[in-house]
């Protein structure tokens, strides 16, 4: 398997992570104006797993580190998979969450609220998952949780934001936040369960037996099962609009297909990154930097979308302080390494 060892690297692969996972979601806001959340997640599932398989085949197997992905596989336990499909499991529960606050209150207030959340909640976990192992947390923790709470700031302000445009657009506010909350809720425990599937050999809190990129393989499957059963229920109980039926989704045209797909193919090239980081930066400040996608994301919503093109004044001001809070939160974190 291809691994780094160099921390600089290892957060210039955790800063490519973040630029996919706060910018695949534009992929869906332009298949919305003509495909349903629900009929869309089809498409980025299939792109996730296929995405994740090429880089298990490739990166997972070439490499001068551990065992070739085929190889790995022949030596897993059914433990180890199992925690990487559990991660999958849950991920993928808030994933669909945090798409349908998307589709309720845009890209700029779901991945604030929903990423923010997630982001210190998995941050907390994962330096958890290595005190809980009997080892030290590397790098200074007083700056870890100083930028974590940081961050929290920067999640009230996004509320606060929301909270303005909600009450001239007349948009249902308690909806998109309560979407947005619920699924940095799921999305925070993912990391750390996957983590718990690798070998201690190539990342602090690890317990199982797979290499990084096999468990992100399982994990992409476990995503990849729950879709079968959890986006049904999306369609049929959806958070907004009219239940939408399965034969609507071979109507969609290529393009929309395959728009769907290059979200799948984004958010995997992030998890690979990431995954391939992990050993050379920690748990938590890997899950820190590759969590940071809300700053990539408000970026999207607010300069590229115009979400905010009608907020009362004074909603300018919000965005601003909560830009900057999550970026002082980010370099604090990025320097609890150093």
């Amino acid at each position: 398997m291809v691994t780094i060892h160099s921390y600089p690297i290892a957060v210039l692969l955790c800063t490519m992570t973040m630029i996919c996972w706060g910018s695949w979601a534009n992929t869906q806001k332009l298949a919305a104006r003509t495909w349903r959340f629900e009929l869309f997640y089809w498409d980025f599932i299939t792109g996730l797993l296929l995405t994740s398989l090429l880089a298990a085949l490739t990166l997972g197997t070439f490499g001068p580190t551990g065992r070739p992905f085929l190889e790995d596989l022949a030596q897993s336990d059914l433990s180890s998979i199992g925690w990487a499909l559990l991660g999958g499991a849950v991920w993928n529960l808030g994933n669909l969450l945090l798409v349908a606050a998307i589709a309720v209150a845009g890209m700029a207030i779901g991945f604030p609220i929903g990423g923010g959340i997630a982001w210190v909640l998995g941050i907390v976990l994962s330096f958890l998952l290595v005190i809980l192992q009997g080892k030290t947390n590397p790098g200074n923790s007083y700056l870890l949780f100083a930028g974590v709470a940081v961050i929290v700031l920067a999640i009230s302000l996004s509320m606060k934001a929301y909270g303005k445009l909600a009450s001239v657009a007349k948009k249902p506010s308690a909806k998109g936040i309560l979407l947005s909350i619920a699924a940095g809720l799921f999305i925070a425990f993912f990391y750390g369960l996957v983590v718990k599937s690798i070998d201690p050999v190539f990342v602090s809190g690890g317990s199982g037996t797979l290499m990084p990129l096999t468990a992100a393989f399982f994990f992409t499957v476990g995503a990849f099962v729950t879709t079968l059963v959890l986006n049904p229920i999306f369609m049929k109980k959806p958070v907004e609009g009219n239940p939408v039926q399965m034969a609507d989704y071979w109507k969609g045209s290529w393009g929309t297909h395959l728009t769907g797909v290059l979200g799948g193919v984004i958010w995997s090239v992030g998890i690979t990154c990431s995954f391939i980081a992990v050993g050379a930066a920690g748990p938590a400040v890997s899950y820190a930097l590759s969590n940071a996608a809300p700053v990539v994301a408000i970026l999207w919503g607010v300069l590229v979308w115009k979400e905010f093109a009608h907020a009362p004044r004074g909603t300018g001001r919000l965005l601003g302080a909560m830009f900057v809070c999550f970026l002082i939160g980010l370099v604090l974190i990025t320097y609890s390494r150093i």
